[in-house]
């Protein structure tokens, strides 16, 4: 099982949009795919239009009053479930810091199921947190999508700074580039800069409207426009990450 966790420091650079639809085409290749939902916006559960059972299921699955087979929900795509978040997510570093050995209790959780799924997709709210170092230790990749601007290249290095802090590894955090204008020599200015440095995926996720429309669809791009630029932009830098993790 290979968990990939989408983050950044700061909301709003495509993080939920491209958890959804990798995990779509992960699903498509006939790998055995979750989504959890970390988020307490809980987009990527309503991309999949599913709704939570247990408005306390985090709670409860740390104090192990329930188990995370549980708490998983099919969504409408054959091999893709789902974990949404629920109103307790929004306490998860509280809830995670009454727990004994509390940055490792997300990575002792999973092992629940990885005789189930090839793939986990984990939806991070942004920020440092408790939360966040249980990601970090859980996850086999994260996976940082970035809008290319000076200000997003700065959030890049202060993310890379925490993990050598926490000596992470380097090789766990990669980024790509979201929300990309390739009209703005500043976009292409940084792009250059950073794949220069080995730790970004080469294909990218333009600014597109298709992307927009998830929310109206409750669909990931690559369901409801599978012929699309946007859908193919994803299927490119998914069979990128595939070739990278495989």
């Amino acid at each position: 099982m290979f968990v990939t966790a989408l983050y950044n420091l700061k909301g709003g650079v495509g993080k939920t949009a491209s958890c959804v639809n990798l995990a779509h085409l992960a699903a498509l290749d006939n790998y055995r795919t979750l989504v959890w939902d970390m988020d307490p916006q809980g987009a990527a559960g309503f991309y999949f239009k599913t709704q939570v059972k247990d408005k306390a299921h985090f709670k409860k699955l740390l104090d192990h009053d329930r188990g995370m087979e549980e708490l998983i929900q099919q969504t409408e795509f054959p091999n893709l479930d789902i974990i949404p978040a629920d109103k307790s997510s929004r306490k998860l570093d509280l809830l995670l810091g009454d727990q004994k050995s509390s940055r490792k209790q997300l990575k002792q959780l999973l092992k629940q199921v990885r005789e189930t799924y090839d793939f986990v997709f984990i939806d991070c709210p942004p920020g440092f947190s408790l939360l966040a170092d249980n990601v970090f230790e859980a996850a086999d990749m994260v996976l940082m999508p970035t809008i290319p601007t000076t200000l997003s290249q700065r959030t890049y290095q202060l993310v890379r700074g925490y993990f050598d802090q926490k000596q992470l590894g380097d090789d766990k955090l990669m980024g790509f580039f979201t929300l990309v204008d390739i009209r703005k020599n500043l976009h292409l200015e940084m792009m250059e800069t950073l794949l220069h440095e080995r730790c970004f995926f080469e294909y990218y996720i333009p600014n597109l409207s298709e992307i927009e429309k998830m929310g109206l669809h409750q669909q990931p791009v690559t369901a409801f426009a599978p012929k699309g630029r946007a859908a193919a932009c994803y299927a490119a830098l998914w069979a990128e990450i595939k070739e990278g993790v495989l």
